[in-house]
């Protein structure tokens, strides 16, 4: 099979559908405590505007561990509601153990689902004889579900590496990635402030810079944390979104920043991302209700906007090289206005490569209108009151331009630019097909 429609399949069905029955998942979620209005404009962010869209394009495993951990929490969340029989559970290990097996780093995620699922059960009120038989069936169902595909993995490590417990970590090809799993566990050590910053704010990848709306569930993780007291299962979600936030943040401020490699934003922090919705979702809703401080609705509803356009820019190219100043101002604008856009289905249908890549930008533009506007109006208006506009075309001349000041244009970004162009598939001077003759 030629190397495009391998790629091409391999990506659709590993990564692609799976991320797009995950919308599906956080859609209902999100709408269990949301307003269907921000439920649905925050699905549609988090589709467009955030790790989900860069990594549901590329043949890795980082969003297909986002969509089996989040789809081993929806699992345990309807059976803490009482809304699925305990044998949920077998189902919800299933998708742990699956996330292992993706990914090493998956477990982390994991092991919050654990404290989350125990919780559920340990904040009940019923006596502690009933709360531990009900503890003890759910892990033996979890454990039930989670067994083949730890065994699977095991036999793998057995007859790829010669022991059950050994990673392929030891045995990377490219030796100047081996002294990063060095040290601590597979690599993790002690906090590094630099790791921490460039992480969430570097111009490059930072997950806050790319995603910006993420920063919304900071002051929503606070709202959750209020709720608590609604029922066990609401107390439960608050210690996991806090536990899932500190150890995902500890993971990134522990592992070598420089090991992040060719990529839209820090990607082990992807499968993180799907947990802040409901928090983000939760201090729009708070903007929304405010009798006052239509700006500060303005200013939320434009960071949704602005992650959707910068996120998608930047996932356009996808390969963002580490000496590259600005991911979206240094590299993707330049190569976009050149006329290197991404191949897709318009472009193997036979559209011309400007015609393709102009209807995508229209589509992602016209989606983060969308969103802005449906975030910015509160209820009952038609259209976002002028405060709102002010101050979101405030923020929007700010964020613009900290993108203008931090893209240098020196030696390196043009470097990296031209040689993007050098090994484009579909460059403007030359067309590309589904299913090239020869081998791939």
């Amino acid at each position: 099979m030629p190397e495009v429609p391998l790629v091409f399949f391999s990506r659709l069905l590993l990564t692609v559908l799976p991320t797009l029955g995950l919308l599906w998942l956080v859609r209902r979620y999100l709408r269990a405590s949301l307003e269907p209005l921000v439920a649905d404009a925050l699905t549609v962010t988090y589709g467009l505007g955030s790790l989900a869209f860069s990594y549901s394009l590329l043949f890795m495993s980082h969003q297909t561990t986002a969509v089996l951990l989040f789809a081993s929490f929806y699992a345990l969340w309807r059976c803490a509601r009482g809304e699925w029989r305990e044998r949920g559970y077998v189902l919800a290990g299933a998708f742990a153990g699956a996330t292992v097996a993706a990914e090493y780093t998956g477990a982390l995620g994991v092991l919050g689902l654990v404290l989350y699922a125990v919780l559920t059960i340990a904040f009940q009120d019923a006596p502690a004889r009933i709360r531990w038989a009900r503890l003890g069936r759910a892990a033996g169902l979890a454990t039930l579900g989670a067994l083949p595909f730890l065994v699977a993995l095991m036999a793998y490590h057995q007859v790829t590496f010669g022991h059950p417990l050994t990673s392929g970590y030891k045995y990377l090809n490219d030796a100047g990635y081996q002294p990063w799993h060095l040290g601590g566990f597979l690599g993790i050590r002690t906090p590094d402030p630099r790791a921490f910053a460039l992480s969430f704010f570097s111009p490059l990848r930072g997950l806050f810079t790319l995603a910006p709306f993420l920063l919304l569930a900071l002051p929503g993780l606070v709202l959750v944390w209020r709720r608590r007291s609604q029922s066990p299962e609401a107390r439960a979600l608050a210690w996991l979104s806090l536990a899932l936030l500190l150890g995902y943040t500890y993971f990134t401020s522990s592992f070598s920043y420089d090991s992040w490699g060719w990529t839209t934003g820090p990607r082990h922090l992807t499968g993180l991302v799907p947990f802040l919705l409901l928090p983000a979702g939760l201090f729009l809703e708070r903007l929304r209700a405010a009798g006052q401080g239509a700006w500060a609705l303005g200013v939320a509803a434009l960071l949704c906007a602005v992650s959707i356009v910068a996120t998608g820019v930047a996932t356009f190219i996808n390969y963002i090289p580490d000496d590259v100043s600005n991911a979206v101002g240094a590299l993707a604008l330049p190569l976009l206005r050149a006329g290197y856009f991404p191949p897709g289905v318009l472009t193997f249908l036979g559209l011309p490569t400007g015609l393709a890549g102009g209807v995508l930008a229209g589509l992602l533009l016209g989606t983060a209108a969308w969103v802005f506007v449906s975030l910015a109006r509160k209820p009952g208006q038609t259209w976002p009151a002028a405060p709102a506009l002010g101050a979101s075309l405030a923020v929007l001349l700010l964020l613009g331009t900290a993108h203008v000041f931090t893209s240098r244009h020196d030696t390196a970004d043009r470097n990296a630019v031209r040689f993007l162009k050098s090994v484009w598939l579909n460059a403007p001077e030359r067309d590309v097909t589904f299913w090239p003759r020869g081998r791939g």
